[in-house]
């Protein structure tokens, strides 16, 4: 069945069916996953869904594009300053609180929820890399300021990108607890990743302690 346009389909019924699929995926598994469940959970007919996505693969494959656009939204929202590796530490929270916002979508985009037979192709699975683009910007300010060593900007970027993916996933999983709770390890952390990429110690420090008071 063809898709209508997109000023035939309500966008709100869109959302609602993306967000709620994210969920479902998340809490009950692929084999939750239906139309007719769907649908029901969304108060809407099961044609909504082949309406706006032409079917459950288009479906999946919405969820991951929304939840690479909303981190991108949430990335471009950090203003640059004249303190770049502030900058490179509040894009870290930018990224957790997103990550936190929308536990749902997360799971879905990075492959914790289990997709069953609803597959993602290589390319979708590479789609989101255009959201690192900000941090690899940032991280490429650092070095010219001289607070980062000079080396692949991208490489660096991945670098950082990996190890707060990693603290994500273990916060969302509720591994973290105190003392070495969710908001001890991610200064940590990203203190030492500031460090590593060639920062003060003293100077990575202030830094967190600007990007904190930014997400107030």
């Amino acid at each position: 069945m063809s898709r209508v346009s997109p000023r035939q389909a309500d966008p709100e019924v869109s959302a609602n069916l993306i967000l709620t699929a994210a969920r479902i995926l998340r809490e009950e598994g692929p084999n939750a996953l239906s139309t007719r469940r769907l649908a029901a959970a969304v108060g809407t007919s099961t044609t909504a869904v082949y309406t706006h996505f032409g079917g459950m693969d288009d479906l999946v494959r919405a969820m991951v594009h929304e939840g690479f656009r909303r981190l991108n939204d949430r990335m471009a929202e950090v203003a640059q300053t004249d303190d770049p590796v502030a900058d490179v530490a509040t894009l870290g929270y930018a990224y957790r609180a997103n990550a936190m916002e929308h536990q749902y979508l997360y799971s879905v985009m990075f492959g914790g929820a289990s997709l069953g037979g609803f597959a993602l192709s290589d390319d979708e699975r590479q789609h989101g890399r255009y959201t690192l683009e900000t941090l690899v910007g940032a991280v490429t300010r650092c070095m010219k300021a001289g607070r980062f060593r000079t080396d692949d900007p991208a490489r660096v970027a991945h670098q950082m990108w990996i190890g707060v993916h990693g603290l994500v996933t273990l916060e969302l999983g509720g591994y973290l607890v105190e003392p070495y709770d969710a908001d001890t390890c991610f200064r940590t952390l990203v203190c030492s990743m500031l460090v590593g990429a060639g920062d003060n110690g003293d100077k990575a420090a202030a830094a967190m302690d600007i990007a904190r008071a930014r997400q107030k």
